[in-house]
């Protein structure tokens, strides 16, 4: 990643005059603020505070490199600060750092473990220049200070080093399209929390299996029918907002209003309107306005036009072919009404989960609701499939946790809630936020849990899914075996798809105690690693290689040639009982024949820093 894409002199202070860390780190995160890098100032400012708290962020030779990664920041930026005073008591890894230059590393969400270790890795790269440190302290300005950085700059990409241009910018795009959609559900999530759990509360307490309409519960009910009915807008309102900032938010709110209100499109629907308004106003956005007009373009010219072409869109571009389809489809339903019921339970449970809502599932679940007088046996199969995708993910993240963040975890509570009374809006938050691995197994739960609860001839006498209609069912067992069934298919696939979440690497690097193997004869990967200093890369090659080691199940001692000497020596006893010694360096290794009938690995302490994972696994094939 250049630096010229994550700092420019706006984002430089000189001779800060601030005595203490955290006044360092407060006036940076001002600055990233004020020039737009984040959107939540005390968010971001909390979660670098916490990792302060975690482990070092001084380094050597009066330098540190606070950061922190957080939702609330946009796009990754640095901030740098050279002080006027050094602080004595900033935690380094060398005891006797006084720091006086500072470089704070803001970084989403999304790129966590990617560009996080990349910037890391070539900051410490550019301070091992001769000369740079210094050159710094001697700038005369911010534009010199920053002109030192840039014409030092050497990074290269951190992986995929022989893609083309063109894949790498497709894989920067889809990122960015991915970092805009989380930050959309994210905003989504309160939403769907609050209004789901007191409408779920207002029909559980009616005993009704319907929504209360009159009284005390009706009003609750109100309440959680407005969260649900706003998330759209904010969902499509927040990633327009993402994408082109406070401009965007307008036209994605109202568009995505008009889309799922008017059309039916359903949360999908919201997201492809949020997109639509983002990009509308950055097009907007190139058109040059009279100086007169500019401080008019983001609180007038771009929302207003924007919303009008957004909505227009949508009505006129969007609107009819979704009428056509649901026509459609209501046609092509009522043919399969005398089908078996292994296929029309898979056709019934699939459309009911697939959008949560939205008009595919409107179409289905519809179908049976109107016929409830008459064939209730089809709601014995539907009240199974509209709970099993919130069921079903709030029992993923039971069973793999690490596989989720904190939000979504939090979110798989409340989905729980949702399910068992008969509202999969529950599983949306998961759906918006992965909808390829999603989508896929809601799916497949609601066309188990549909199909069982028509094989084992399940009635439902209520227009209602979920288990709070338990009472007016008609075959109890076997509707809660499908909804079980249904459940576990939607938790086991959904699971199987999805990687360990980012958020769940970093928390377990940092909670976990890597310390290297200190005990003789223990270890089945040895490594060294030194820098010319050593401190700073030597330090961090060491901690990547034991991190990801201990990740991997994969026992491994370090030793580390640096300021304080060898520490951590190998000795025999490691040599004659590990498989491989990966040399991780930028100066000579000391004392290398004791290794000379081993298999060695030898690399930078840059490749260890960057890619440690890819590493040792090379190491092991050796």
């Amino acid at each position: 990643m250049n630096f010229n894409n994550l700092i420019d002199n706006n984002l430089i202070v000189l001779d800060l005059d601030s005595s203490t860390k955290n006044e360092v780190i407060e006036k940076l995160v001002d600055l990233l603020d004020k020039n737009g890098a984040l959107n939540n100032k005390n968010e971001f400012l909390e979660a670098v505070l916490v990792r302060e708290s975690k482990s070092p962020t001084g380094l050597e030779d009066g330098l540190a490199i606070p950061h922190g990664k957080s939702s609330s920041v946009k796009t990754a930026k640095i901030a740098a600060a050279r002080l006027k005073n050094k602080i004595t008591d900033w935690e380094s890894v060398d005891e006797d750092n006084n720091v006086d230059l500072v470089f704070l590393i803001a970084i989403p969400d999304a790129e966590k473990g990617t560009t996080h270790i990349e910037v890391l890795s070539n900051l410490t790269t550019l301070f091992m220049e001769d000369g740079f440190i210094e050159s710094l302290r001697n700038a005369k300005n911010k534009d010199e200070f920053l002109n030192i950085i840039l014409k030092n700059d050497t990074s290269i990409p951190l992986k995929n080093e022989n893609l083309s241009v063109e894949n790498k910018s497709l894989k920067f795009h889809l990122n960015k399209l991915k970092e805009n959609l989380l930050f959309g559900t994210s905003h989504m999530i309160p939403f769907i929390v609050a209004g789901g759990v007191l409408l779920s509360l207002a029909v559980m307490l009616s005993g009704k299996g319907a929504v209360p309409d009159t009284g005390f519960l009706k009003d609750m009910a109100d309440m959680g029918i407005a969260g649900l009915t706003l998330f759209t807008a904010v969902l499509g309102g927040y990633i327009a907002y993402s994408i082109a900032d406070k401009p965007g938010l307008a036209p994605g709110m109202i568009g995505s209003w008009i889309a799922v209100q008017n059309y039916k499109t359903g949360f999908l629907g919201a997201i492809i309107v949020g997109f639509i308004a983002g990009f509308v106003i950055n097009l907007l956005k190139k058109i040059k306005l009279p100086d007169s007009m500019k401080s008019l373009g983001s609180i007038f010219i771009y929302p207003l036009i924007g919303t009008f072409i957004v909505c227009g869109t949508v009505m006129w571009g969007i609107g009819l072919p979704i009428a056509t389809m649901m026509t459609s489809m209501n046609t092509w339903l009522a043919s399969m009404a005398g089908s078996g019921k292994i296929a029309l339970g898979a056709i019934l449970g699939g459309m009911t989960a697939f959008d949560m809502g939205g008009p595919i599932n409107k179409v289905a679940t519809l179908f049976a609701q109107t016929q409830v007088d008459t064939q209730p046996w089809l709601m014995g199969g539907v009240g199974i499939a509209i709970c099993t995708p919130p069921l079903g993910m709030a029992l993923a993240t039971f069973l793999s946790p690490k596989k989720y963040t904190k939000d979504e975890k939090e979110a798989g509570k409340a989905a729980a809630i949702m399910g068992l009374i008969g509202i999969s809006e529950g599983a949306i938050p998961f759906a918006a936020a992965d909808p390829m691995r999603v989508l896929p197994a809601i799916v497949a739960g609601g066309i188990v849990g549909n199909i069982v609860g028509f094989l084992m001839n399940s009635i439902n006498h209520a227009p209602w899914g979920g288990w709070i209609v338990l009472p007016v069912v008609e075959g109890k067992f076997g509707y809660i075996l499908g909804t079980i069934l249904g459940a576990l298919t939607t938790a086991l696939i959904v699971n199987t798809l999805k990687p360990i979440a980012p958020e769940t690497l970093e928390d377990e690097m940092e909670d976990l105690n890597y310390e290297s193997i200190m005990d003789e004869g223990e270890a089945e990967v040895l490594a060294i690693t030194s820098c010319p200093s050593g401190v700073a890369h030597t330090f961090l090659a060491a901690k990547a290689l034991e991190k990801t080691a201990a990740k991997m199940g994969i026992r491994i001692k370090v030793e580390t040639q640096g300021a304080n000497g060898i520490v951590n020596r190998i000795t025999q006893k490691d040599i004659e009982n590990a498989k491989v010694v990966i040399f991780a360096h930028d100066v000579a290794i000391k004392e290398p024949q004791r290794f000379k009938n081993m298999k060695i690995l030898d690399v930078k302490t840059k490749v260890a820093i960057q890619d440690p994972k890819k590493l040792i696994e090379e190491s092991l094939k050796i």
